[in-house]
C-alpha cells in the first residue's frame, strides 16, 4: 500500500510540475506567454488582491506607407500618441515602406506597443467608438 501512495504522489507532482512548465497554446495555433493564471478560487480567497492581465503580445504588421500614426488591433482603432512621419507624409528613415513588421503588446483595452527587431516602439491609444480610421492613405 505504501509503495501505490508513492506512485501516486509521484505522479501528481510530475502532472503539476509539467503542467507549471508547458505554455498555453490559443485555439488559432500561436502561443500565448507561460504565465499561470490564478483560478477563480485563489482569486477569491484574496479579495483584496485583483488579477492583473498580463500583456498580450501578438505578431504585427504595421501599415506605414503615410507615416505611423494609427493602428487598428481586431476591431479597435488605435492612435500613435507620437505620430510619426518624414514631413512629408512617409515613414521616417529607418522604417519599412509600405509595412514594418514587429509586435504589438496590447497593455490593456485601451494601450498598446508596437516594437520590432530594428529598435523602433510607438506607444498607441485606443480611439473610443472609432468605427474607422481617421486619414486613409492611398
Amino acid at each position: 500500500m505504501t509503495e501505490r501512495a508513492g506512485h501516486i504522489i509521484v505522479a501528481l507532482t510530475l502532472a503539476l510540475v509539467t503542467g507549471a512548465v508547458t505554455g498555453c497554446t490559443k485555439a488559432d495555433g500561436g502561443t500565448e506567454a507561460g504565465r499561470a493564471t490564478p483560478t477563480a478560487q485563489a482569486t477569491q480567497a484574496t479579495p483584496s488582491v485583483r488579477a492583473t492581465p498580463s500583456p498580450r503580445v501578438i505578431p504585427f504588421e504595421l501599415y506605414t506607407h503615410c507615416g505611423i500614426d494609427e493602428a487598428r488591433i481586431g476591431s479597435t482603432y488605435f492612435e500613435a500618441e507620437t505620430p510619426l512621419s518624414d514631413g512629408s507624409g512617409n515613414p521616417p528613415d529607418g522604417w519599412g515602406n509600405p509595412t514594418q513588421l514587429g509586435t504589438m503588446t496590447l497593455k490593456s483595452e485601451t494601450e498598446a506597443v508596437f516594437t520590432d527587431d530594428a529598435g523602433h516602439e510607438v506607444k498607441f491609444r485606443a480611439r473610443p467608438g472609432a468605427r474607422a480610421f481617421k486619414h486613409i492613405c492611398a
